[in-house]
C-alpha cells in the first residue's frame, strides 16, 4: 500500500528544501518526493499523514556509539582519560552483569530512536548490542571489538573475536557486522594485522579509535604517557614507532583496508591525505573530545583533503546524551570558534554530516541518508516553529525533544511524543 507523508517542509538533503512538501512510501521504500500537490497527483488514492508545522528529513546517522555503556551516564565524570578508561573497565568487570549491559544497550536504542537516529555504528565489546539492535527496529552496524596489547596473545584474541562473529549468525538486512581492533595502546601490531586480514577475508568493515589524546600521541612518539606506563607495569614490550597513529596503521597495512577512523583529534594534514588516499573515513565526535579536553579534530581540513566524514556521539558515558542535533550544533560552533570564521559549517552542511555524509562514511549511502525515490524509508519528523529556514531552525534551535516521529524501513518506531 502506498502512503503519503506531508509537512510544511521536506528536507531531502540531496537537493534543496521543499515547502509544502511530501513523500510517498511503499512498504520499506520511498517512491516519490516533491510538493504535496505533485505527490498526490501521482498517488491520488494514497492516504496522507500530515505532520503540519514540522520538517520531514532522512533519519540521523550516528557513526560512532557504545550503546552498552548507556547505564554509565553521569557516573564517570573525570577529565583524566586514562583513569576514565581504567575505571570503566573495572566497573564493567566487577560491578556489571551481562543482563545489566543488555538493558543498557536496550536503553541506548530507545534513546537513539527518540532522538531521531535511525542508523547507528556501534563499537561493542560484549555480545549484547547485536540482539538489542535487532529487537529495536533500528538500522545499524555492530563493530565487534578485540583487544590484546601483548603480541603473544594475538592468536587467542583473534579466536575470541571469530567466535563472537560466528555467534551472531543470521540477521535482518538492516543489520551489518564489522570488526574493531580497539586502539593502538590496547592492540598489538600483530593483532592489528590479523584482525585486518580477517576483515578482508570476510568482507567486513573495520573501525578503529585513533589519534584521540595527548597520551596516545606520547605513546606513539616515545612510549611515554599513561598508556606507556600501563604497558610497562604489565611487562608488555612496546617499541614506539615514532610516527603518528595513522602513519603507523599505514605502515602495518591496516589503512589500506579503508577503515572508519574514530576521533582523529591529533591527525595532521598529511594524515588526512593518507586517509583519503586509502579510502579511510572519519567518525567525528566533537562533544566527547571536548569533554575530555582532547581538542578539536580538524574536520574542515579532513574534508578539504577528501576524507568522507560523519558525525558520532560516542558513548553516553563520555557524552551524556545521544542527541545528534545537539552534537551537530556543538560541531558547528566549535569549528567556527577554532577557525574564527562564522561562515564555517552552515546549517545545510551540518545536516548533511548528520545524514548523507554519515551514510557515506558507513558505505550505506546507496540506501539511506537522503530522501530520494528508491531509497529506504528511514524518515523522521521534527516539530518546527513557523520558519522560512528549516535547516537553521533544526541545527541551531531544536533538540531531541522536538522529534515527533522516527521511521525505519517504513515502520514507525517508538517516538518522543
Amino acid at each position: 500500500m502506498t502512503r503519503i507523508l506531508a509537512a510544511e517542509w521536506v528536507l531531502p538533503i540531496s537537493f534543496p528544501p521543499i515547502n509544502a512538501g511530501a513523500l510517498a512510501i511503499q512498504n520499506d521504500l520511498i517512491v516519490s518526493v516533491g510538493t504535496l500537490n505533485r505527490v498526490q497527483e501521482e498517488f491520488p488514492d494514497a492516504p496522507v499523514s500530515d505532520f503540519g508545522q514540522a520538517a520531514l528529513l532522512p533519519g540521523f546517522v550516528n557513526v560512532h556509539t557504545h550503546l552498552e555503556l548507556t547505564r554509565f551516564r553521569d557516573t564517570l565524570e573525570t577529565a583524566d582519560f586514562p583513569a576514565w578508561i581504567a575505571e570503566l573497565v573495572r566497573r564493567k568487570r566487577e560491578e556489571t552483569t551481562r543482563e545489566d549491559l543488555l538493558n543498557s544497550a536496550r536503553l541506548g536504542c530507545k534513546e537513539a530512536i527518540q532522538s531521531g537516529i535511525t542508523t547507528v555504528a556501534d563499537t561493542a565489546e560484549s555480545d549484547v548490542v547485536f540482539p538489542s539492535l535487532i529487537d529495536s527496529g533500528l538500522r545499524g552496524i555492530v563493530y565487534q571489538e578485540c583487544f590484546g596489547p601483548d603480541p603473544g596473545i594475538a592468536e587467542k584474541s583473534l579466536r575470541a573475536l571469530s567466535e563472537k562473529l560466528d555467534a551472531m549468525g543470521e540477521r535482518p538486512g538492516r543489520i551489518r557486522i564489522g570488526i574493531s581492533p580497539h586502539a593502538p595502546y590496547t592492540v598489538s601490531s600483530e593483532l592489528y594485522r590479523r584482525a585486518t586480514a580477517l576483515a578482508l577475508e570476510l568482507g567486513l568493515d573495520l573501525a578503529l579509535h585513533v589519534a584521540e589524546s595527548d597520551d596516545e600521541l606520547n605513546f606513539m612518539s616515545d612510549g611515554g604517557g599513561a598508556f606507556g606506563i600501563a604497558l610497562r607495569k604489565r611487562e608488555i614490550a612496546w617499541q614506539p614507532p615514532g610516527v603518528s597513529t595513522i602513519e603507523y596503521l599505514n605502515n602495518l597495512g591496516v589503512l589500506g583496508a579503508g577503515p572508519l577512523l574514530i576521533h582523529c583529534v591529533q591527525a595532521s594534514r598529511s594524515d588526512f591525505e593518507l586517509m583519503a588516499a586509502n579510502g579511510a573515513r572519519l567518525a567525528h565526535c566533537p562533544k566527547s573530545n571536548a569533554k575530555f579536553g582532547h581538542g578539536i579534530a580538524d574536520l574542515i581540513e579532513a574534508q578539504r583533503a577528501g576524507v568522507v566524514c560523519g558525525l558520532g556521539s560516542d558513548s553516553v558515558a563520555s557524552n551524556n546524551t545521544l542527541d545528534l542535533i545537539e552534537e551537530g550544533r556543538f560541531c558547528a560552533l566549535f569549528h567556527r570558534a577554532a577557525k574564527r570564521d562564522g561562515s564555517v559549517l552552515p546549517a545545510s552542511e551540518v545536516l548533511r554530516l548528520m545524514t548523507l555524509d554519515g551514510a557515506r562514511a558507513l558505505k550505506w549511502d546507496d540506501a539511506i541518508g537522503s530522501l530520494e525515490a528508491g531509497k529506504k524509508a528511514d524518515i523522521i519528523a521534527i516539530r518546527l516553529d513557523k520558519t522560512s529556514d528549516p535547516e537553521t531552525s533544526i541545527v541551531f534551535s531544536s533538540s531531541r525533544s522536538d522529534v515527533v516521529m522516527t521511521m525505519v524501513d517504513g515502520v514507525e518506531l517508538v517516538s518522543a511524543s
